[in-house]
């Protein structure tokens, strides 16, 4: 008889064969070639579709359970799902990793090479988006049935590039040859409106009933991509909304020979869904966000209610018992006024009881502590593109302002400052305001940022719901950030007796903890990070052109471009240690790689700026002979998620260093220390929580804190000082902005000297610059003691089980959502 490991053997063996017969059936009956006629991109694509045939099986299973059992569901709302690449993802998941290598393998294949044809999906920009993929696969993980909902990009934000060290954007064309994950449904299609004006009708009793007409219509067709839990069954999916007009061709003007006027439809309706957050500096843009934002999410409700219908009728009164949905951030705070149309409108309910259903459904994520970063629209355009939904925004203030008139009578001033009306010249809508007022739980996304939520940005709604305003800490799912992306330490797990089921349980790494101080282990341990930052530095070299010494530290700066986030204090720094080191060539500092990867925003043209400076000073440090190679700068282009999957694992120390109390939370920090970067940054976002966790001697903590900041706003901050009382800062300054590093454009980078000294260092970099200096002394100390700085690394991997997104989905699940999880059998 044979042993369990035999058996095992056995099947995995089974598993393979059956694997690479489904990839020989793709091959022949799908793509109709012969084996020596393919590509890697082919055989990619038919490994993708024999994966997708196993969890096709597994999700009809599970959405005939969950119709069949009629259950309540989460649906997610998100402008941004950044997904990355699905297969290496999905044979995790599904649990074929090593039939899958093999197959490939005895089909004379690379694996890398397979795999690297696979595009990222071009559904998101930052950590929004990258948010809500961790959050859709930890639901999957934990049994909760779920949908998420999103718009089908064509082209996604952007492929970024640079010439001559500037941004340039081209078009995503991650959708050019299919993708093998989706599944077109057509049959669930839905007709939106738009535009239009209202007409008054009443009804027999006199009721006011209006009439929304002479509307522009676009049909939104379903893209569903299977999202697989991690060993389970349950498989949810994400539904993608594609617009497309309902007046595709016109045959008159066709055979007129006005070809052009045609298709003049169809190109506008399917204008909506081609680009994430088009460029909003001009009114047509403004216009075509409100669009898109109003189209996903009346798809969305749409598809809700169909299936609320179909399995309870027009019993109104279960629909908060079978839906729960999440507004991740204000873009979809227009659902709130949506399901009041279709209630109030289509279903004729009276408005009190419409409204007492909505505000059970609703829950809403904010994500930002900026002002300006919540969404407002003018008056005006929401009357010209959706007129009905201006009716219904005015009576829903109208009617939270009587409440607000009960709490504080006469107090007009807390009117105003409460109201989803912003009144003025230009009267605007608070999108966030509509989601707090008509959603019965808002949460903060760190306990620093939900704390500020309370005191700050939402003090007064805080005051008027005690009850409502709650934390959830983001987290990251440790599948794709540690299985996926960091073999090598997984399996190093396995050889010291952690439980092969940490990736579901993050706790399991506790135990790391015992070995943090073991020789062998500290050696084993960080000859992965070698492993990995050699991999990274031939990255380097193919995409930038530079060579970089996998033994110097690898300093990891990966994330949006943003004031805020403060890449230009980095530079500051970099700009620091080359002064220093021209000054003394045989100066003993730490070799260091400065790492960046960020997009900047079209229309942002100071970020786009700071991406200029840094690829302007890199390429004259990179090419200094004087300095002998102790300092690189490289700034990687179109950072994305699988670039992140390469950098992640090989980076050695983290930069959080954006301005105490503007951050969120910011998830990219949680990545990179379980993978065992070590941090410094500021307290601020998660990085107070990771702090907590990993414990003071396992972290670099520098610079002003929210009540610092606070302070120096209230009492008048001028950065003069601080420029003119700090020599190296000034040098560092005014040495950018000198023509040093750009001479064919001296002034360049005025823009930033300008923000920084004339305009008030809106985000305190040169007020933070002398202890950001000196806390990253202590960083080159610490680095210099490998076995100090392995024990360190190590203790950051094992601590960070709070931070897995099954502990933040399953607080979301208790607490606001009450889902009970649907196992599948």
């Amino acid at each position: 008889m044979p042993t369990p490991s035999e058996q095992l053997s056995t099947a995995k063996m089974a598993s393979c064969l059956e694997l690479k017969q489904g990839i020989l059936y793709h091959m022949r009956y799908t793509l109709a070639l012969r084996a020596e006629q393919a590509s890697h991109r082919d055989w990619w694509l038919c490994l993708s579709l024999a994966v997708r045939d196993r969890i096709i099986d597994d999700m009809v299973l599970t959405q005939t359970r969950h119709n069949e059992d009629n259950v309540r569901r989460l649906y997610y709302l998100s402008m941004e799902y950044l997904m990355g690449r699905m297969l290496v993802n999905n044979v995790h998941n599904v649990r074929v990793f090593e039939e899958a290598q093999q197959a490939i393998s005895e089909l004379g294949l690379s694996w890398h090479e397979v795999c690297d044809e696979e595009m990222d999906m071009g559904l998101g920009n930052g950590g929004l988006g990258r948010l809500a993929a961790c959050f859709l696969d930890s639901l999957a993980t934990l049994d909760l049935p779920a949908v998420g909902y999103g718009i089908y990009y064509e082209f996604g934000l952007f492929k970024q590039d640079f010439h001559h060290g500037k941004q340039v954007e081209h078009p995503d064309t991650w959708i050019n040859y299919g993708t093998p994950w989706e599944l077109i449904r057509p049959e669930y299609a839905q007709t939106i409106q738009f535009y239009g004006r209202v007409e008054a009708s009443y009804d027999s009793f006199g009721n006011y009933h209006p009439r929304w007409v002479d509307t522009k219509n676009v049909l939104g067709i379903p893209h569903d991509i299977p999202v697989a839990g991690y060993d389970t069954k349950t498989v949810n999916f994400l539904r993608l909304w594609s617009s497309r007009s309902t007046e595709d061709f016109d045959l008159d003007e066709f055979n007129k020979g006005d070809y052009v006027e045609a298709v003049r439809s169809k190109a506008i309706g399917e204008t909506i869904s081609k680009v994430l957050y088009p460029n909003d500096k001009n009114e047509n843009g403004k216009e075509l966000r409100l669009v898109q934002q109003y189209f996903f999410v009346a798809c969305s409700l749409a598809d809700i209610m169909r299936r609320f219908e179909r399995n309870n009728g027009s019993d109104w009164d279960q629909l908060p018992e079978k839906a729960a949905i999440q507004l991740n951030d204000t873009h979809p705070a227009i659902a709130v006024v949506e399901l009041m149309r279709i209630l109030v409108d289509d279903k004729r309910l009276h408005w009190d009881h419409a409204w007492s259903l909505v505000t059970r459904i609703f829950a809403y994520t904010n994500h930002t502590l900026l002002p300006e970063a919540l969404e407002t629209w003018s008056v005006g355009l929401f009357e010209k593109v959706l007129p009905r939904h201006l009716q219904l925004i005015y009576e829903i203030n109208y009617r939270f302002m009587e409440q607000v008139e009960q709490r504080w009578p006469g107090r007009d001033d807390i009117k105003t400052e409460l109201s989803i009306i912003q009144e003025g010249q230009h009267k605007m809508v608070r999108m966030a305001h509509l989601a707090v007022v008509g959603s019965h739980k808002v949460n903060g996304v760190a306990a620093l940022h939900s704390e500020l939520l309370k005191t700050d940005l939402f003090a007064r709604f805080h005051e008027f719901y005690p009850d409502k305003l709650t934390n959830k800490t983001n987290g990251i799912t440790p599948r794709r950030w540690l299985l996926n992306c960091n073999l090598g330490l997984g399996q190093l797990f396995e050889q010291y007796g952690i439980e092969k089921d940490w990736p579901k349980n993050l706790e399991r790494l506790r135990k790391l903890e015992e070995f943090a101080e073991d020789e062998d282990f500290q050696l084993a341990f960080m000859a992965i990070k070698h492993q990995n930052k050699q991999r990274l530095a031939d990255v380097i070299q193919a995409e930038c052109g530079v060579e970089v010494d996998p033994n110097a530290m690898f300093d990891v700066q990966i994330k949006r471009l943003h004031e805020y986030k403060r890449q230009h204090l980095s530079l500051l720094n970099i700009l620091t240690l080359y002064h220093r080191l021209l000054n003394d060539p045989d100066l003993d500092i730490v070799p260091r790689v400065f790492i960046f990867g960020a997009k900047a925003a079209p229309g942002y043209a100071l970020a786009k700026t700071i991406i200029h400076a840094i690829n302007a000073v890199a390429d004259v440090i990179n090419n200094d002979q004087r300095i002998r190679g102790k300092l690189k700068v490289v700034f990687l282009p179109n950072y994305r998620v699988s670039l992140a999957a390469k950098i992640i694992p090989a980076a050695d120390l983290s930069e959080q260093i954006s301005t105490a109390g503007k951050e969120a939370s910011g998830t990219g920090n949680m990545k990179l220390a379980l993978n065992g970067a070590l941090t410094i940054g500021t307290l601020d976002g998660a990085n107070v929580e990771i702090k907590e966790e990993v414990g003071d001697d396992n972290i670099f903590i520098f610079g002003l804190q929210v009540d610092d900041v606070q302070a120096l706003d209230r009492h008048g901050y001028n950065p003069y000082d601080y420029y003119h009382g700090d020599e190296e800062l000034k040098n560092a300054l005014d040495w950018l902005c000198s023509g040093y590093f750009c001479p064919h454009e001296p002034h360049a980078f005025d823009d930033i000297r300008t923000t920084l000294l004339e305009h008030g260092d809106r985000f305190k970099v040169l007020a933070d610059y002398r202890a950001y200096i000196d806390c990253q002394e202590r960083v080159s100390e610490a680095y210099r003691d490998q076995s100090r700085w392995a024990k360190m690394a190590i203790l950051n991997t094992a601590r960070m089980a709070k931070f897995s997104s099954d502990r933040t989905i399953q607080e979301y699940a208790d607490e606001i959502w009450h889902l009970p999880a649907c196992p599948i059998a």
